[in-house]
């Protein structure tokens, strides 16, 4: 059975009957424009660099990693030729160093399984992506979203989504999970739409509070 995708009117119509607060939000920022992003591990390769790094620098040691393995592509079999040490050579750190030698391992020999991860459950792609080390559920859970395009995903553990959840819900701190989950149980199916939004509340707070 097909894995459903995101529904961006039918989710909409959902949410603004559904939460109040979020159709507020919805009716400020428009039209979703979140788009899946078919390369996937790309975009995992991605997510083991950005973690915990600014965007620019993430960006500067994707540049640095595509020049070293010039002019081959990114992909497992080509990254999984380099050692450890060679791709520290692209400002890596040793552990992401690692990190990326085992994500490239594992998807060149068939233990990632990604060409079959996108008729896998929810759940079940979480327990495919954290066998590799240095994925956890929350990365998992981002390669749900802007990788497989699935509609109903909610990262308690983002920090974005806590702060989020605190500026729109009049709470007095960051919410606990449990807390978190209460607020956007009303949101399935199309919990990753309110995600969306919620991402794009932060934007519109920063950018009102330099104007």
């Amino acid at each position: 059975m097909p894995a459903a995708k995101i529904d961006p009117a039918a989710a909409a119509r959902h949410l603004r009957k559904a939460d109040p607060i979020l159709a507020g939000v919805i009716k400020q920022v428009g039209p979703c424009t979140l788009k899946p992003r078919r390369d996937r591990f790309n975009m995992l390769v991605r997510s083991i660099i950005s973690q915990q790094i600014s965007t620019a620098a993430a960006r500067s040691i994707r540049a640095k990693l595509e020049a070293l393995i010039a002019p081959a592509r990114v992909s497992p079999e080509v990254l999984a030729q380099f050692s450890v040490e060679q791709l520290k050579s692209a400002g890596l750190s040793s552990q992401k160093a690692t990190y990326l030698h085992d994500l490239s391992a594992k998807a060149a020999d068939g233990t990632l399984r990604l060409k079959i991860i996108g008729r896998l459950k929810d759940e079940e792609v979480i327990e495919e992506l954290i066998q590799v080390r240095g994925i956890g559920r929350w990365t998992a859970q981002m390669f749900l979203i802007f990788s497989l395009g699935r509609p109903d995903v909610f990262p308690p553990d983002d920090l974005g989504i806590k702060v989020a959840l605190r500026n729109l819900y009049g709470l007095s701190d960051l919410p606990t999970k449990t807390e978190a989950h209460a607020i956007a149980a009303a949101w399935t199916p199309h919990s990753t739409f309110a995600t969306w939004y919620l991402w794009r509340s932060l934007d519109m707070a920063k950018a009102k509070s330099k104007g």
